[in-house]
């Protein structure tokens, strides 16, 4: 047994000695009873128990996200413990419990239905109310929106969001939101983070007894009267749509939103609708990934010949707060096509322009170029941010934001993040309003392209096991980048890591490209997942609705050649 060992048994022992969860105390005893019974030929114990201990769970500005289990390395209610202090010194420094909130000192908890949600929210409330904070508990598993709503509405100093989104069966996170109700940002997380670091035995940190209060389905009522908002009362109601949830926490708020406003009720996926933190019917719980739509699909054939023909399919991913359409394809394989997230996110900042908002329009750098000429036109401001919704929701004066991974914020005031669930209701009642006209989603789409010009997206996401590979592929573009991508010119080339006009340094790079067509390209690693990701985009001037399959069709070639060439640049 060498030094090492020795060290890392030591390490392994001292962990097992706090860990106040009985799962993951058996899961390190039989790693550890493995890896010192080894005569030190078999290296496969030892390696597993190693890789537990490499280091901590980083918190950053997605909070914590990561994989169940015992270690430092792993989700788990000691890590879980330690963040909650970290978070409660933070704003206990901060001078929460004075500050002239609504609600001094008061820290609200959300979770969804994943695996141990429930036990790292009521470790959560127990250590805020230790520290000297109040705590409230939303009263069970709920989308992410509520939890954000709930923050406002309450007047809360800080949020707390136990989920791990649309990750794996296998992860949980921890998300973080202060009194504003948007997510954490620098320099908050780095504060965070210090302080979390500079807790030491789990003994020293107080835990109250049935810590916080559990709040009542009043507030659930309060997130559903608001989520109504946002549709007109006098505006078309008559869809019929199919809806899954996912496996997740949101198909009986959707339903109950969907009754409430005067549509028919959603039919759901019957095999997706009810919480199941195994996600047994999907690779990935993802309506991004390959195959999760499928029973949604299959729902809305069975429906069809059921009852007559069907409008929409919606879908939410596990903690509800993105939202995916698909709407009647007679040319794809399934009879259905799901849009891409940017134009989703033409079609409600359209909806909206003709409602009459006022008020910034926001998204981030990799959506669509698109969005910035429907403000134009509107006459109305528009930012582009970082990627994700901490951003995106701090953008000064905001009316509506949207990001293409599926994520968009229709009513800020109710709730500064994305929300699925009023993003479904917005969505509905512009299916409805058009088809009450003998009109479609994809026909107003087809009109923006003519008036704007066809705006083509797409994404090339390369899943790594090694996370090495994603380091040396941003490397390899900043040494050697391209001259040129699918034929054009790369007219700029912009290192996002050294900041850029109105925005912070982030890991990335982007490329402006001009030929036969305009394109951009931004290549980032993702923040949430092993993912290296390119976000693509083809801008095809449109004259008029008859050149639309011709520029379509040069716009999906040059998209296919950008992903090829693009990963080639990379080696990816």
């Amino acid at each position: 047994m060498t030094v090492q060992d020795d060290e890392l048994f030591a390490q392994a022992r001292a962990w097992l000695a706090e860990d106040p969860d009985p799962d993951t105390r058996a899961e390190l005893a039989a790693l550890l009873e493995a890896a010192e019974a080894t005569d030190g030929t078999a290296v496969q114990p030892q390696a597993r128990l190693a890789e537990r201990f490499a280091g901590t769970l980083q918190f950053g500005t997605a909070g914590l996200r990561g994989e169940l289990g015992a270690g430092p390395m792993r989700m788990n209610r000691s890590v879980v413990v330690r963040a909650a202090a970290g978070l409660a010194r933070y704003l206990v420094a901060e001078g929460a419990t004075t500050a002239p909130a609504e609600s001094p000192g008061l820290v609200v908890i959300g979770y969804d239905a994943r695996h141990k949600s429930a036990d790292f929210a009521r470790d959560t409330a127990a250590v805020m109310v230790g520290a000297g904070l109040r705590a409230a508990l939303l009263p069970r598993p709920l989308p992410t929106p509520v939890l954000a709503f709930a923050i406002r509405h309450l007047g809360a100093v800080a949020g707390v969001m136990v989920t791990a989104s649309h990750n794996p069966p296998r992860d949980n996170g921890y998300k973080v939101y202060l009194g504003d109700g948007a997510q954490i940002v620098p320099p908050a997380d780095a504060g965070i983070a210090a302080r979390i670091a500079s807790v030491g035995s789990l003994a020293e940190v107080p835990l109250a007894e049935g810590g916080g209060e559990v709040l009542g389905e009043e507030l659930v009522e309060a997130y559903l009267a608001r989520a109504l908002t946002v549709v007109d009362p006098g505006s078309p109601r008559e869809l019929r749509i199919v809806h899954t949830a996912l496996h997740g926490v949101g198909g009986e708020l959707v339903g109950d939103a969907f009754v409430r406003a005067g549509f028919p009720e959603p039919v759901p996926v019957a095999e997706q609708a009810a919480p199941d933190p195994d996600f047994p019917t999907v690779a990935f719980p993802n309506p991004e990934e390959p195959g999760a739509m499928d029973l949604a699909y299959a729902t809305a054939r069975a429906a069809a010949d059921s009852g007559g023909p069907v409008d929409l399919v919606l879908a939410n991913d596990p903690d509800a707060d993105r939202c995916a359409v698909a709407v009647p394809d007679a040319e794809a394989p399934d009879g259905w096509r799901m849009l891409h997230g940017d134009e989703v996110g033409a079609l409600l900042a359209e909806h909206l322009v003709r409602k009459g908002v006022s008020g910034t329009f926001a998204e981030s750098i990799v959506s669509s170029t698109l969005l910035g000429k429907l403000a134009a036109a509107a006459g109305l401001p528009h930012a582009e941010t970082l990627t994700g919704f901490k951003w995106i929701s701090r953008a000064p004066g905001l009316r509506y934001g949207y990001e293409e991974a599926l994520g968009y914020c229709v009513d800020p005031e109710g709730v500064r993040d994305k929300d699925g669930i009023t993003a479904a209701l917005l969505v509905a009642e512009l299916a409805a309003e058009l088809r009450q006209k003998g009109s479609t989603l994809t026909d107003l789409l087809d009109e923006l392209a003519v008036r704007h010009g066809l705006h083509a997206t797409d994404q090339l996401s390369v899943r790594v096991s090694d996370l090495s590979l994603i380091a040396a592929g941003m490397r390899r573009l900043r040494t050697d980048p391209p001259r040129a991508l699918a034929g054009l010119t790369v007219t700029a080339a912009d290192d996002l890591s050294t900041g850029s006009a109105g925005l912070p340094p982030t890991d990335g790079l982007r490329y402006q490209l001009s030929g036969t067509s305009a394109a951009r390209v931004i290549v980032r690693p993702s923040g949430t997942e092993p993912k290296l990701k390119c976000y693509l985009e083809v801008v095809v001037p449109v004259a008029e609705l008859a050149e639309l399959p011709e520029a379509r069709a040069k716009a999906d070639q040059v998209l296919a050649r950008l992903k090829t060439d693009i990963a080639s640049a990379a080696d990816i």
